[in-house]
């Protein structure tokens, strides 16, 4: 009687303890109290919020963007600076009245191309030469500097006549005859944009 009784008495605390443990997991999670003050975001804002694409708030990611589109940039104007491809071109080689200049001075032969080489001769040769010498090729060179300043001046009015002629009087753009000038005191090779045509090939 007295072991029947004790087994019936633990039954009865498992069958309990079993029921708590039921109940317990049965019961709704509490929820955390939200913050007061704070307003509910709108369905809107929330579904922005999820169509916002993160890469774009990522400044990191939009440097490294920006700096290689400007890569790309100066690409395509190294590119268009050895072909003479214009889309590429600085804004100030553009256009084809520059294109003209260009091929204009660059068919020609002058002295304006040899200036830097003759300067650079005579500060070398001055160390060796007596003050006779140095005194004779100085006036030499204020002779040649002169003649180029005759030369880019012929040059510019060269190209407005050849403008006008093939586009119509008074459509000389401003600043075309300084291009041109300034183009022609420049050695050949070391031109840019390289040039396009040979020498003796003058545009029509």
């Amino acid at each position: 009687m007295l072991g029947r009784r004790k087994k019936t008495q633990n039954e009865l605390l498992e069958a309990e303890a079993a029921q708590a443990a039921e109940a317990q997991q049965q019961q709704p999670k509490k929820k955390l109290p939200e913050k007061k003050g704070v307003p509910t975001p709108r369905r809107k804002e929330r579904e922005a919020a999820r169509k916002r694409p993160l890469v774009a708030n990522d400044r990191k990611v939009a440097r490294q963007r920006e700096r290689q589109r400007v890569a790309e940039e100066r690409a395509k104007m190294r590119r268009a600076m050895e072909t003479g491809e214009e889309r590429y071109l600085p804004v100030r080689d553009r256009g084809p009245q520059k294109r003209f200049a260009r091929d204009y001075v660059d068919a020609r032969t002058g002295i304006g191309e040899w200036l830097l080489i003759i300067v650079l001769l005579f500060l070398f040769g001055s160390f060796v030469m007596t003050e006779e010498a140095r005194a004779m090729v100085a006036f030499s060179l204020w002779a040649v500097m002169f003649a180029v300043i005759v030369e880019s001046w012929w040059v510019g009015r060269k190209v407005r006549q050849g403008i006008e002629a093939k586009y119509g009087p008074g459509s000389l753009e401003k600043g075309v005859r300084f291009y041109a000038a300034m183009r022609s005191l420049q050695v050949r090779r070391l031109r840019l944009p390289k040039p396009m045509v040979a020498r003796g090939e003058f545009p029509s």
